[in-house]
């Protein structure tokens, strides 16, 4: 009976290679091929690992003449056994019984070639750029983090929720969103000169959602301790390096928890999550830290095991203002700080992440507990090195005179959000929380200079390829 497919992960592990006797079984992709003396060395990988896989084909393997056809690309599989190896760059090798060609990859043809592409044409191969060690190796940390997130918050007893992707309602009040429908756009039903929304699918405008928040609270007012994690669209024409058309958040949301709860919970949260990508792909942030950010490491490092700082807003501007630098853009209250400034506060002022709270009402959303001075929020930012914010967040406003007063404020209409003024009808009761882009921290846990190769098929203005 031929042996199971084992992957190369498992194989190359130190635990675990001792331990494996007697046949294996490995499938993937050719990296490259060589040949000395009447044997063939053929490296492979699967994706499980950064790591390749030297498999030698000696001339009394049966198989040996399928090793003049093999490319970069192709795809094989080998029955062998492992042992060490007695070349440099692997410990374990596998020693060829038998060689198949599973699928062939033309060399004139296949664009990927042993020689380092740059990310700019890799952009262009979306569909084959996650062979490369690159991608390969951002594909596990996301799936780290993703994983660690989930772990995060199961373990503290928070249920997960799926909040809409299509919606009416606009969490950010912002209007950058884009439009769901089923008109026909090239003939559009009119009434009295305006588009018909009666004739659409749900007989009323609905957008693709820019967060999941809204619905939520929903679940908070019931469950207590929720969060969601899924997919998010901002229809903003922002064709820059940090920013995308359709990203991941994650968004928990506590009852009974005001900011200083929620800022402990960020806190917790972030620290949690780079210890965990720090435990679990050691040799895939080694290669980032190779090639891509030499201090990687350490800042990861740094977070997982600092106390964060806490200052409001009024103090930040403060500090700022007596620092005596040279800002772009200049340090008044009730502006709301930019990357120098989040930079400037915690690597060289604090040193360390700062969480900072109590933002003028006027630059935040409508739905933050307005604080008893009247011109503050009760929100917070999560400011790390080297980006600055990480996490945005609040105390959500559980009155409902107030609430719907800062909604009058900012030229909403109450009718949209009648069931979100009903949570404050019915048990109102305190309650906060926040979000953060999956994607932005997945680029801070990489040192990847662009959002576009942290996510596997970006969507950016002009460009919704694969």
């Amino acid at each position: 009976m031929p042996a199971q497919r084992t992957r190369i992960k498992d194989l190359l592990s130190a635990e675990n290679s001792g331990d494996v006797t007697g046949p294996v079984n490995v499938k993937g992709w050719v990296k490259t091929v060589r040949s000395s003396g009447g044997v063939a060395f053929v490296q492979i990988n699967d994706g499980s690992t950064l790591a390749d896989l030297q498999v030698v084909v000696g001339a009394d393997c049966p198989d040996y003449s399928l090793v003049n056809g093999l490319t970069t690309g192709c795809s094989v599989s080998a029955d062998g056994v492992l042992q060490d190896s007695l070349g440099r760059g692997q410990k374990f090798e596998i020693v060829a019984a038998s060689l198949e060609l599973i699928g062939g990859a033309d060399p004139e043809e296949y664009p990927l070639q042993k020689k380092r592409h740059t990310l700019e044409f890799l952009r262009e191969l979306a569909h084959l750029r996650p062979r490369t060690n690159t991608f390969g190796a951002v594909a596990r940390v996301r799936n780290a983090m993703a994983f660690g997130i989930h772990k995060f918050f199961q373990e503290r007893g928070f249920l997960y929720i799926q909040t809409p992707i299509i919606t009416a309602s606009d969490a950010e009040g912002a209007g950058a969103m884009f439009r769901a429908t089923t008109l026909d756009l090239n003939n559009l039903p009119l009434a009295e000169g305006l588009v018909d929304n009666d004739a659409d699918f749900f007989g009323r405008p609905a957008f693709l959602t820019v967060s999941g928040q809204l619905e939520a609270e929903i679940f908070a007012q019931a469950m207590s301790d929720v969060y969601t994690f899924g997919p998010t669209f901002r229809a903003e024409n922002s064709n820059t390096s940090r920013h995308l058309a359709e990203f991941w958040m994650v968004e928990p949301e506590v009852a009974f928890c005001d900011l200083d709860g929620l800022a402990q919970l960020a806190e917790d949260f972030l620290r949690n999550l780079f210890s965990h990508v720090l435990e679990t792909c050691p040799e895939d942030l080694a290669f980032f830290n190779r090639f891509y950010d030499k201090e990687l490491v350490q800042t990861l490092e740094d977070i997982a095991n600092s106390d964060f700082e806490r200052m409001t807003y009024t103090e930040a501007v403060a500090a700022l203002q007596a620092s005596g630098e040279s800002f772009e853009y200049p340090v008044e209250w009730g502006a709301d700080l930019q990357s120098e400034h989040e930079r400037y506060l915690t690597e060289r002022k604090v040193g360390r992440p700062v969480i900072v709270t109590d933002y003028p009402s006027s630059i935040k959303a409508f739905y933050m507990r307005l604080n008893d001075d009247g011109e503050t929020v009760r929100a917070l930012d999560v400011l790390v090195p080297r980006i600055g914010e990480i996490i945005g967040g609040s105390q959500r406003e559980e009155r409902l005179d107030v609430l719907q007063r800062r909604m009058a404020e900012a030229g909403l209409d109450d009718a949209p959000y009648w069931w979100y003024l009903d949570l404050r009808r019915y048990g109102t009761a305190p309650h906060a929380g926040f979000g953060l882009g999956f994607e932005r921290t997945v680029q801070f846990a990489t040192g990847m200079q662009n959002i576009r190769d942290i996510i596997a098929f970006p969507r950016t203005p002009r460009n919704a390829e694969f």
